[in-house]
C-alpha cells in the first residue's frame, strides 16, 4: 500500500493506494466518529463490492443506499432521494458518509455530506481509475444541471480516500480508458516525464498491468494532492486540473450526460485545447501530434459528436464555471508538461478550432 497526503491544514487527510484496501477496518476506522455509516453506492458497484464493505465496518450500525448508474442520473432528483433516505433512517450529525462507486456516486455522495445537517464526515472509496486519479481528491462535489456540468455543488473535503485497486479489474475497457484521459492530463499540465513515461508504457496501463497501473495512480494523486494543497479553492493553479473541461463539459451536456462518459469527452476537450495553442503560436505541431497518438493509443476519441456545431460549443461553454465577466478562461499548453490559464487567445483562434474538428467528423 502507498498512502500520500493533501496537506490543508486540520483538514490534511491521507490517500491510500493498493489492493485490497476496502475489507481493511484500520484504514476505515480513524475518520469515523460516530456508530452510524451510510453507505452510498449505485446498482452496478454496490452488488460487487458492498460484502467487502462491510467486513471493514463490523463495529458500526451500516445503512446503505442505491443510486442509478451513469452521469444522467447526477442531478437533484436523485440527490433528493438521498436526502430522503438518510431523514427517513435518520442519520445523526455524527454518521459517516462512505462513497462506494466512481465520480458520480462520488460527487452526489460528497455533496449529499456537505449539505446534510450542515455537513457532516465522509469518506471516498473509489471503484473507478478516473475516480481514484482525479475526482475522490481535492473535494469537488456537485450535481449537473441540463444547462451545464457541475453547476450546483459544493468544495468539501473527504476525511480519507480509500483507492482499492483491485476494483479495476471489473472496470469495462471504455471506462478504463476513460479513466486514462485524466493520467494523461497530469503529464500535460505539470509532469512531462510522466507524460513521457505514458508514451513509453501505455500498452502496459491497457492490459492493466499492475506495477505500471500502480506507479500511474501514485503520480497521478501525488500531482493532485500537491495542486489541490496549494490552491485548495481554484484561485490560481488547480484551475490547471481543468485541461479539455470547458470543450469537454459542452460535449456530455449537449448529448444530455447519457452518450459520451467524462473521461471520452476530456480527452477530446485536451485535443482542441492543444490545437488551439498551436494556432496560438505556443505548441508546435509536432506536439499536438504526440498528444493525438497517445489518446488514441489509450482508445479514446479524438473528435467531437458530429452534431457539436461551433454554436453548440459556443452556447455550452457560455455557462461554464471558468467564465468570468463573460469570457471563457481556457487552459491551454506552453509545452506537454506546461500549461496556464488564458483568456485572451481571440475569438477567431476559438472559432477556427471549433470548426476544425466540426470539418474532421
Amino acid at each position: 500500500m502507498k498512502t500520500l497526503t493533501v496537506r490543508l491544514g486540520r483538514r490534511t487527510y491521507p490517500i491510500h493506494v493498493g489492493t485490497d484496501l476496502l475489507a481493511d477496518a484500520d484504514l476505515l476506522t480513524p475518520h469515523i466518529d460516530g456508530r452510524q455509516v451510510m453507505v452510498i453506492s449505485n446498482n452496478t458497484v454496490g452488488p460487487m463490492y458492498l460484502d467487502k464493505l462491510h467486513r471493514g465496518l463490523q463495529r458500526f450500525d451500516v445503512f446503505t443506499h442505491m443510486i442509478p448508474d451513469g452521469e444522467s442520473y447526477k442531478n437533484l432528483d436523485v440527490l433528493e432521494d438521498v436526502f430522503d433516505r438518510m431523514l427517513e433512517i435518520p442519520c445523526s450529525r455524527q454518521c459517516t458518509v462512505i462513497a462506494l462507486g466512481g465520480g458520480v456516486v462520488g460527487d452526489i455522495a460528497g455533496f449529499a455530506a456537505a449539505c446534510y445537517q450542515r455537513g457532516i464526515p465522509f469518506i471516498q472509496a473509489p471503484t473507478t481509475l478516473l475516480a481514484q486519479v482525479d475526482s475522490s481528491v481535492g473535494g469537488k462535489t456537485a450535481v449537473n444541471h441540463r444547462l451545464g456540468k457541475n453547476m450546483i455543488g459544493a468544495l468539501y473535503q473527504p476525511r480519507a480516500v480509500i483507492a482499492d485497486t483491485a476494483t479495476l479489474e471489473t472496470l469495462p475497457d471504455n471506462e478504463f480508458s476513460a479513466g486514462l484521459a485524466e493520467v494523461i492530463k497530469y503529464g500535460l499540465i505539470r509532469d512531462p516525464e510522466f507524460f513521457v513515461w505514458l508514451e513509453s508504457n501505455i500498452d502496459a496501463l491497457r492490459r492493466r498491468d499492475h506495477e505500471a497501473l500502480t506507479h500511474a495512480i501514485e503520480r497521478s494523486c501525488r500531482n493532485k494532492a500537491e495542486i489541490v494543497a496549494m490552491d485548495e479553492h481554484e484561485t490560481d493553479i488547480r484551475a490547471l486540473l481543468n485541461l479539455g473541461h470547458t470543450f469537454g463539459h459542452a460535449i456530455e451536456a449537449a448529448t444530455q450526460y447519457k452518450s459520451w462518459l467524462h473521461g471520452e469527452a476530456v480527452a477530446v476537450g485536451m485535443l482542441m485545447a492543444a490545437d488551439l495553442s498551436r494556432r496560438l503560436g505556443d505548441l508546435q505541431e509536432r506536439d499536438v501530434e504526440r498528444i493525438k497518438d497517445l489518446l488514441q493509443r489509450t482508445g479514446l476519441p479524438t473528435h467531437p459528436p458530429k452534431e457539436m456545431t461551433p454554436d453548440t460549443f459556443e452556447r455550452y461553454m457560455a455557462v461554464d464555471k471558468k467564465v468570468v465577466d463573460g469570457r471563457v478562461r481556457l487552459v491551454l499548453l506552453k509545452r506537454p508538461g506546461r500549461a496556464y490559464v488564458g483568456d485572451e487567445y481571440g475569438f477567431k483562434a476559438l472559432r477556427d478550432t471549433l470548426a476544425a474538428f466540426q470539418m474532421a467528423v
